[in-house]
């Protein structure tokens, strides 16, 4: 019994510290960043949808304190069902006061050997802009994705 009790002691002493040693830089992890790609195009107008069938939704964080950053603008474009980019599938978001954002789109399809990927560009002050993709599971409907940015 004592054994055991002081191996649950070290155990929980040895998690506790961990925890504390990686409590800020692991609570709030930047996004990795992914490509851009040549098909970006800069002043894409504001909208809620770029067609119907896939969300992906969350909110934008800073790693500075894990809080979430209203006003920040939400980029993306995809190709349209042929696979090819259109200015029809492409749009921006701004956040709300709690820093959350949600689109609808059309599910990309596959195209030249790449899965299925939306692209995303995110932009805040004083944080550093945030480029990246999604990449949505066949049937998938609903993608949480939390957009973690960097401060300058």
């Amino acid at each position: 019994m004592t054994i055991r009790i002081a191996l649950i002691s070290v155990f929980l002493c040895v998690s506790f510290q961990g925890s504390l040693a990686g409590a800020a830089d692991d609570r709030c992890p930047p996004t990795q960043p992914d490509a851009q790609g040549p098909f970006y195009k800069p002043s894409v107008p504001l909208r809620d949808n770029t067609g119907t069938g896939l969300i992906i939704e969350g909110t934008v964080l800073t790693t500075e304190t894990c809080e979430a950053i209203a006003g920040a603008r939400v980029e993306w474009w995809q190709t349209a069902a042929t696979g090819r980019y259109d200015d029809d599938h492409r749009g921006a978001r701004l956040t709300d006061s709690e820093g959350r954002y949600r689109i609808e789109t059309d599910f990309p399809p596959p195209y030249s050997g790449r899965p299925s990927h939306v692209h995303f560009k995110v932009f805040a002050p004083g944080h550093r802009t945030l480029t990246t993709q999604v990449y949505p599971e066949k049937g998938q409907r609903v993608i949480p994705f939390d957009f973690v940015l960097v401060p300058e």
